[in-house]
């Protein structure tokens, strides 16, 4: 993190205008970004966008450290489930985020796939985030896709946004669900106050449903299905937080402490089915549980 103090010598400029004006690098937006985010404040407190600056008044400013313009690659290992010329598809460890972000410069989905790939990769997503047509969230294991060339990468983005790109996971959810399918049509959006956290809310929202079925019940918790529709943020975690049934080991929408020796939720990608984006082929993959994933249902089928 880079943290700034700075003076005004001046008053009556607005604050976002003083800072991108004071401050290297920072544009009027993301100094609004900024003081939205709570990272500016005068005295320790808070305040707002437009606010007008006094004579004397010292600032405190907190922004994140930059970040590497590329990802760069890196020898980590791969599960590969498919891959051909245009395409290839990883099962995803539990742990592993997808691409570089604050806080996860390497160590990525994104730098081991550069090692695989070399070059081919497609720059549809831009430097940090090359191949990536789709991402699942750090702690949620399983299949993603990843395209090799820039056509590739369009048609599958396509197939994701006609709703005809198949993704299939399978969760351990909290408590008895009463339905043993249904389909959750809520719309998601960020929250209000917590800007790390998406909700089920009407404004500033975006369309998401999921369908569920149940594969078995055990004492406090289900074991279910889950096939997206939509593909929104934390889609599942949320969607099932907001029926009352959030996913064993969910910290954020979930439990406040671990259950079952898990502090991260229990959802696994388990199948992918799509259209092969050049030759328009389907293509129908799985893959098996992971282990953390029946060592849950081996320990609930004994409670």
């Amino acid at each position: 993190m880079k943290t700034t103090i700075i003076s005004a010598k001046d008053g009556g400029e607005r604050l976002d205008v003083f800072l991108a004006a004071n401050i290297d690098g920072l544009t009027r937006s993301s100094a609004q970004k900024l003081i939205e985010a709570g990272r500016v404040t005068l005295s320790g407190l808070s305040v707002r966008k437009n606010h007008r600056i006094s004579t004397g008044e010292e600032f405190t400013v907190i922004q994140d450290d930059p970040e590497s313009p590329n990802a760069v690659p890196q020898d980590i290992p791969l599960d590969i489930v498919y891959e051909d010329a245009d395409v290839i598809v990883v099962n995803k460890p539990r742990g592993m985020v997808v691409h570089p972000a604050p806080g996860h410069p390497d160590g990525t989905l994104v730098n081991a796939l550069l090692n695989h790939c070399g070059e081919s990769l497609s720059g549809v997503g831009g430097v940090k985030r090359p191949g990536i047509v789709h991402r699942i969230d750090k702690d949620t294991s399983g299949l993603v896709i990843a395209a090799k060339n820039d056509r590739a990468h369009l048609a599958l983005a396509a197939q994701l946004a006609a709703r005809t790109l198949t993704r299939e996971y399978e969760a351990v959810v909290r408590g008895a669900l009463k339905n043993d399918a249904n389909t959750i049509d809520a719309p998601i959006g960020r929250h209000p106050t917590d800007r790390k956290r998406q909700t089920v809310r009407e404004a500033n929202s975006r369309a998401a449903v999921t369908h569920y079925e149940v594969v078995a019940i055990y004492k406090g918790y289900t074991h279910v299905r889950c096939r997206l529709e939509t593909g929104r943020t934390h889609q599942i975690r949320v969607h099932m937080a907001h029926i009352g049934h959030p996913v064993l080991g969910d910290l954020v929408y979930g439990g406040k402490k671990p259950e079952l020796g898990l502090s991260g939720q229990c959802l696994h990608a388990r199948k992918l089915e799509f259209l092969h984006p050049v030759t328009g082929e389907p293509v129908e993959l799985s893959t098996e549980l992971p282990e953390y994933f029946t060592g849950v249902l081996a320990r609930l089928a004994t409670m």
